[in-house]
């Protein structure tokens, strides 16, 4: 066995950008419609794939529930892959504040909703960050035992949660070897010896 194939490898996906409007000023009941419309939406044409992805070795990609996921990683590898769709992937939820009277920019809203949510201020209804931590830490032992079956693993996901499920891996003994950041199509690859 070659150093190469001695090496299992998983690969974080982020989603492309979802294809919903948007306007300058939101009011608390228009942000909570954008993030419904946002997890409803489909996404926009692709038009540069996301660079070293083992595409010709791929035959199966795993995925959450939302359109999102699923459209990308048919339009990155093609609609004859086997997508293997899992709820237990789904983007950690937010939640907007019930500020009536105040418009903001969307991203002012989605940013204090997940800032207010990581303090564990913003979860009535909805998964707790400590929830959330758990869903994660379930989310890297399924990866890394698909890992062990594929030796090449794909996950299409969320930019939360592959954050979340990256930290998992990590303590679980798998060493980063490439990240691109935190925007759409962004790929992180986790690398670790088949033992």
């Amino acid at each position: 066995m070659s150093t190469a194939e001695a090496k299992l490898h998983i690969f974080l996906v982020r989603h492309h950008k979802p294809k919903v409007g948007q306007q300058d000023l939101y009011n608390a009941s228009q942000a909570t419609q954008f993030i419904s419309e946002y997890d409803a939406a489909g996404i926009e044409a692709i038009i540069n794939k996301p660079q070293g992805l083992p595409f010709a070795e791929v035959k199966r990609v795993h995925c959450s529930l939302l359109p999102r996921a699923k459209q990308t990683a048919i339009a990155i590898f093609g609609p004859e892959v086997e997508l293997v769709e899992d709820k237990i992937f789904n983007e950690c939820e937010r939640k907007i504040l019930s500020l009536p009277l105040l418009r903001f920019p969307i991203k002012v809203w989605l940013a204090g909703a997940r800032a207010l949510w990581l303090l564990g201020l913003n979860s009535q209804g909805i998964e707790t960050y400590q929830e959330a931590r758990v869903r994660a830490r379930q989310c890297a032992e399924k990866l890394q035992q698909y890992a062990h079956e594929e030796k090449k693993t794909v996950l299409v996901a969320h930019g939360v949660l592959n954050i979340f499920i990256r930290r998992y891996l990590r303590k679980l003994g798998w060493q980063v070897v490439r990240k691109d950041g935190r925007g759409y199509l962004s790929v992180t690859e986790l690398v670790k010896a088949n033992i």
